[in-house]
């Protein structure tokens, strides 16, 4: 079931070397799951019904309501109420559950591949198989999935402005290469935004730039700790418990904390992004960057969907 090609997610997710390890038992293993993972399924639907969700992640699920077919709608309702608890209800992942939105990897699983992870889950690591769901229904939330990861709209987006304007703005005066990334350029202490454009109207995109303390979800905000011996340490969590606490500082290195070790934990209310371009970019340049990211974003998505799926022999090189 192209097992390898979830590693990818190894760096980013707490569970994912779990889940490798469970999918390497293969498929036949999950049919064999005990029924306790039926009791987990009630209550994880029933858990997504009352999740909070983030502004960020409330808005791109009113986007893909907004241009879906009552069929896609029905996608919608089931995947916020059977996914979003745990992957978010845009799809991009919590403290519980991966990105399935924005993953290259994830986006290059066959529909036949995700339809199996619903239909049989992942026994051991949270994820429960809804094999009571009627296959309609398993159909309508990978539909949907593909909806969040910008395939089968097929509208080429309106573009507002000058996007060759706007690539020079992102990578110069702008500066916001120097935390993101698009098509394997720039910084990486903020979100990769090759497929940014795919999912987002450009009213969406200005919003997040212009006023991104309203707008971005509170996993963005900056966090400073400071040790017991007095050094501060400011960044970007990336994982945390009771007991530790990792950051990713700006200049891209991880730094690791036991809470024992700390004096201080403070959660600003802020993330790295600035909140001044609605004054240090005009309206042209702010179209122009605006324009730049839908059209990359809608040009990596459409590769993406190229794509073929990579054989289990492209994860190790041919022998």
């Amino acid at each position: 079931m192209n097992i390898q090609k979830l590693r990818s997610l190894t760096p980013s997710c707490p569970s994912a070397r779990g889940w490798l390890n469970v999918w390497r038992k293969g498929k036949d293993d999950f049919l064999r799951a005990p029924c306790r993972w039926r009791a987990i399924s009630i209550l994880l639907v029933t858990a997504g019904m009352f999740a909070p969700t983030s502004v960020h992640a409330q808005r791109a699920a009113d986007a893909g309501q907004s241009t879906a077919s009552p069929y896609l709608s029905q996608g919608r309702a089931l995947f916020t109420t059977n996914c979003g608890a745990c992957h978010g209800t845009d799809g991009r992942g919590g403290d519980r559950a991966p990105d399935v939105a924005t993953t290259s990897e994830i986006q290059q699983l066959s529909d036949s591949d995700l339809t199996g992870i619903v239909q049989h889950g992942v026994p051991g690591m949270g994820m429960p198989a809804f094999s009571a769901m009627v296959p309609e229904k398993v159909k309508a939330i990978v539909d949907y999935l593909r909806l969040l990861q910008g395939k089968g709209t097929g509208v080429p987006p309106e573009l507002p402005g000058d996007r060759h304007a706007g690539e020079g703005l992102f990578f110069g005066k702008a500066q916001c290469s120097a935390c993101h990334m698009v098509s394997g350029k720039g910084g990486f202490i903020a979100s990769d935004l090759s497929l940014y454009g795919s999912h987002e109207t450009a009213e969406q995109i200005r919003g997040v730039v212009t006023d991104p303390k309203n707008k971005l979800s509170a996993r963005s905000n900056v966090t400073t700790v400071v040790t017991r011996a007095g050094e501060r340490v400011t960044g970007i969590v990336r994982s945390k418990d009771n007991f530790s606490i990792a950051l990713q500082t700006l200049d891209g290195a991880f730094q690791f904390f036991q809470r024992s070790d700390l004096k201080q934990i403070d959660l600003e209310a802020h993330s790295l992004m600035p909140d001044n371009y609605g004054s240090t970019l005009n309206r042209n340049e702010l179209n122009d960057l605006i324009a730049y990211l839908l059209s990359v974003g809608a040009e990596n998505a459409s590769h993406v969907s190229a794509q073929p799926p990579r054989s289990h022999d492209d994860d190790f090189g041919s022998k």
